[in-house]
C-alpha cells in the first residue's frame, strides 16, 4: 500500500475487506490531511498505527478493524483527532493502557476497542468523551476496579466490558445511564452481592453471567422495565427472553416471581446454590417463540452527515457488519445466547435463536421430586436437572414434550422404572439418567434404540438390551429399590453407634495424655477427685446413712 508524497484533498478512503498487507506509509496523514471517512477494515495491515493520523483533524469516521496492527496507540491520534465521531480498533493486537489521561476524543459517540490486548487498570480519559452513544471494550485484559465515572454518560445505550479481569462491586453510579440499552459485564471476577438499585427502566439486555456475584436474585428484576435479555451468562417483565443467571453464587429457593416470565425462550441458572424445591408454577413460562416479530431484535438508528451526503450506521440485532458503497455504514451487534444442549455450549443468535427453547437448572441444590406440570413445557428443546439432589421418579407426562433434543436427568435421586411412554418423544437426540436408583427395564424402541450404556450407568437395578444385562429376574430388580431404604437406614444406624464409640474412646484418651504429660493438670485432676468424693460423702452424711458405711466410704476412697 503506496502513496505519493503530493498532498490530496480526498475526502472518503474506503479499502476494506481486501487483501492488503504490510504497514501504512507513514506519511499518510500528511499525504491525506482531509480525510474525512477513512475505512481499511478486513485486510491484513500490520505494524503501527501511523503518527501522521493526528494531521486528519477532520476525521470523523476511523475503523481499521480486523487487522494485525499491534503496539500502542500514538498520542496525537487520541490528543488531535478531535473530531472522531466513530473509532473501531477491534480485532487487532493493540497493548498498553486505556483511555490514557492525555485522551482528548470530546465528539466522540461510538468506541470499539474489543478483542485487543489492552492491560492495566481503566484511566479516566474517556470523561471527556460526554456524548458517547457505544463502548465495547471487551476480550482484553483490563483489571482493576470498573470505575464509577463510567455512570456519567447519559447519552450511552450500550456497553461491553465482558471477558476481562475486572474486580470489585459494581458501581452503583450504573444507575444513572438512563438511556443504556445493552450491558454485558459477563466472565470477570466481579463480586459482591447483585445490586438492588439497579435501574433497568431502559436496559432491554443485561449480561452478568460467569462473575463471582452471590446473594439471592435482587426483586429489581421481577419489576416492570424494558428487559428482554437477563444474563448474570423480573410485576412481569413482558418482554423478558433469556433468563442467564449461570456460574455465579445465587442461593436460596427459585422464586416463585419467574413464573410471571410469560415469554420467556431460555432460562439458565445452572451452577449456583439454589436449593429447594422446583416450582410447579415454572410451567407458565411460554418457552416459546413469539409468532408475530422478532423476540431479540432492537434497532438503533445513528446518523452522521458528512457533508452534502450522510453516513446512515443502523445497529440491528439481526444482520452482520455490512458496508453499503462509500457513504453507507450498517452496523450490526448479533444478540448472542450460550446455552448447552447436547452436552455441549452452542451459541444462538439471529433467527436460530428465535426458535430457541430451553431450561437448566443443572448444578445446584435442588431437592423434591420433579413436577409433573414440566411435561406441559412442549415447544421446549432442551431440559438438564442434572446435578441435583431430585427424588420420586420421572413423570409420564415427559411424554407430552415433542419437541425436546436433550433431557439430561443425571447424578439425582431418582428412582422407579424409566417410563416406556418416552419412546414418543421422535425428536430426542441426548439422553441421560445416569447414577441414580433407577430400576426395570429400559425403554428400546425408537429413539431409545440409539441411546448407549452411558445413558444409564449408576442404575445397579436398571436391566436392557442397552446395557447388555438380562431382565429374566424383573422381580427381584424391583424390589430393591424398597429394601435399600431399609438398609440405607439400618447401615447410617450402625455408623452412628460406631463413630459414637470412638469418639469417646478418642476424648478419653486424649484426657489421659494430658493427665500424663502435665504435672499440673494432673494435680488439678486429683484435687477435683478429691472434692467430688468430699462432696458424696457430705450427701450421704446428710440424708444419716450408717457411720459404718460411711467409715468405709471414707477409707475406700480416701
Amino acid at each position: 500500500f503506496q502513496l505519493t508524497s503530493a498532498q490530496h484533498g480526498l475526502h472518503s478512503l474506503d479499502i476494506s475487506r481486501n487483501s492488503f498487507s504490510g504497514k501504512l506509509p507513514q506519511n499518510m496523514g500528511i499525504v491525506l490531511p482531509k480525510l474525512v471517512y477513512m475505512n481499511i477494515s478486513k485486510n491484513s495491515f500490520e505494524g503501527n498505527i501511523p503518527s501522521s493520523i493526528g494531521k486528519m483533524q477532520g476525521l470523523r469516521l476511523l475503523d481499521v478493524s480486523s487487522n494485525n496492527f499491534a503496539g500502542e496507540l500514538s498520542q496525537s491520534l487520541v490528543i488531535n483527532c478531535f473530531s472522531l465521531e466513530w473509532l473501531d480498533l477491534s480485532n487487532n493486537n493493540f497493548v498498553g493502557q486505556i483511555f490514557p489521561n492525555y485522551m482528548n476524543l470530546t465528539r466522540l459517540w461510538a468506541l470499539y476497542l474489543y478483542n485487543n490486548n489492552f492491560s492495566g487498570k481503566i484511566k479516566d480519559g474517556l470523561l471527556r468523551s460526554t456524548e458517547l452513544m457505544v463502548l465495547d471494550i471487551s476480550n482484553n485484559r483490563l483489571s482493576g476496579h470498573i470505575p464509577s465515572w463510567m455512570g456519567n454518560f447519559s447519552t450511552l445505550q450500550i456497553l461491553s466490558m465482558s471477558k476481562n479481569l475486572l474486580e470489585g462491586n459494581i458501581p452503583v453510579q450504573f444507575n444513572n445511564l438512563a438511556s443504556l440499552q445493552i450491558l454485558n459485564i459477563s466472565e470477570n471476577n466481579l463480586s459482591g452481592s447483585m445490586i438492588s438499585t439497579l435501574n433497568l427502566s431502559s436496559v432491554e439486555h443485561l449480561y452478568l453471567q460467569n462473575n463471582a456475584l452471590g446473594g439471592s436474585i435482587p426483586n429489581t428484576f421481577f419489576r416492570g422495565s424494558a428487559l428482554e435479555t437477563l444474563d448474570l451468562r423480573i410485576n412481569e417483565h413482558s418482554n423478558l427472553r433469556t433468563l442467564l443467571l449461570r456460574g455465579n453464587y445465587l442461593q436460596g429457593p427459585i422464586p416463585h416471581q419467574l413464573c410471571h416470565l410469560r415469554k420467556l425462550g431460555i432460562m439458565d441458572i445452572s451452577h449456583n446454590r439454589l436449593n429447594g424445591s422446583i416450582p410447579a408454577c415454572i410451567t407458565n413460562m411460554l418457552f416459546s417463540r413469539v409468532e408475530n416479530g422478532y423476540l431479540y431484535g432492537f434497532d438503533i438508528v445513528l446518523r452522521m452527515y458528512l457533508d452534502d451526503a450522510y453516513v446512515s450506521n443502523y445497529y440491528n440485532s439481526t444482520v452482520e457488519l455490512l458496508l453499503d458503497g462509500n457513504d453507507g455504514r450498517m452496523l450490526g451487534a448479533l444478540v448472542a445466547v450460550n446455552f448447552m444442549t447436547k452436552n455441549r455450549y452452542e451459541s444462538y443468535k439471529g433467527d436460530i435463536l428465535e426458535l430457541m427453547a430451553g431450561l437448566d437448572l443443572s448444578n445446584n441444590e435442588l431437592t423434591g421430586d420433579i413436577p409433573s406440570e414440566i411435561g406441559d413445557l412442549q415447544n421446549i428443546h432442551g431440559l438438564n436437572l442434572s446435578h441435583n439432589f431430585l427424588s420420586g421418579s420421572i413423570p409420564e407426562s415427559f411424554s407430552n414434550l415433542k419437541m425436546i433434543e436433550s433431557l439430561d436427568l443425571s447424578h439425582n435421586k431418582l428412582n422407579g422404572q424409566i417410563p416406556p411412554q418416552l419412546t414418543e418423544l421422535h425428536s430426542l437426540s441426548t439422553f441421560d439418567v445416569s447414577y441414580n436408583n433407577l430400576s426395570g427395564p429400559i425403554p428400546d424402541k425408537e429413539q431409545f434404540s440409539t441411546f448407549d450404556e452411558s445413558s444409564y450407568r449408576g442404575n445397579l437395578f436398571l436391566c436392557g438390551p442397552a446395557i447388555n444385562k438380562g431382565c429374566t429376574n424383573l422381580p427381584e430388580l424391583l424390589e430393591p429399590s424398597s429394601k435399600g431404604a431399609e438398609d440405607e437406614s439400618e447401615v447410617d444406624l450402625v455408623a452412628f453407634y460406631w463413630s459414637f464409640v470412638a469418639s469417646c474412646v478418642t476424648v478419653m484418651l486424649g484426657l489421659l495424655a494430658i493427665l500424663w504429660v502435665n504435672p499440673y493438670w494432673r494435680r488439678l485432676w486429683f484435687y477435683f477427685i478429691e472434692d467430688c468424693i468430699d462432696l458424696c460423702y457430705y450427701w450421704l452424711f446428710k440424708y444419716k446413712l450408717d457411720s459404718r458405711f460411711l467409715l468405709t466410704f471414707r477409707l475406700i476412697f480416701s
